[in-house]
């Protein structure tokens, strides 16, 4: 019995570890905090950017491993879930910037001209693809 349970912990821990790790060196080889604040051009907030995405993967870990659930209003979640879909939005932009996705895309099948058609394609296809995740599948 205690051998499973430090087996547990061990393998918790190196799986967490290894987790960590590799969000951290997706962050810093890429680049993408740096490239974010040049995007919206708020160099002098990078240790808040910084810090914001320490205490979102504090938090999200915290709550992943606990059945944790906030009852909150509806109309505190529109501002809530507004945020947190710019964030993340500004996120795969610079990821998407950093790695020339667009711009290889659109060669690869032939619309290098037109990259505007193929960025409100996807942007189009998220919004309605959220829509029917929302109004369709979660209210049944």
């Amino acid at each position: 019995m205690t051998i499973s349970v430090i087996l547990t912990l061990f393998i918790g821990f190196a799986g967490g570890l290894a987790a960590g790790s590799g969000f951290v060196a997706f962050l810093t080889v890429l680049g993408i905090i740096p490239r974010l604040t040049q995007l919206t051009k708020t160099m002098k907030m990078i240790h808040y950017y910084e810090i914001a995405v320490i205490t979102g993967a504090l938090a999200g870990g915290f709550i992943s491993l606990n059945n944790y659930t906030m009852h909150l209003n509806p109309l505190i979640l529109i501002p809530i879930g507004l945020a947190s879909g710019v964030f993340i939005g500004l996120l795969a932009a610079a990821l998407t910037e950093v790695l020339n996705v667009f711009p290889i895309l659109a060669k690869r099948i032939g619309i290098e001209g037109q990259i505007v058609v193929l960025i409100m394609a996807i942007v189009f296809g998220k919004i309605f693809g959220s829509l029917f995740h929302w109004l369709y599948l979660v209210y049944q």
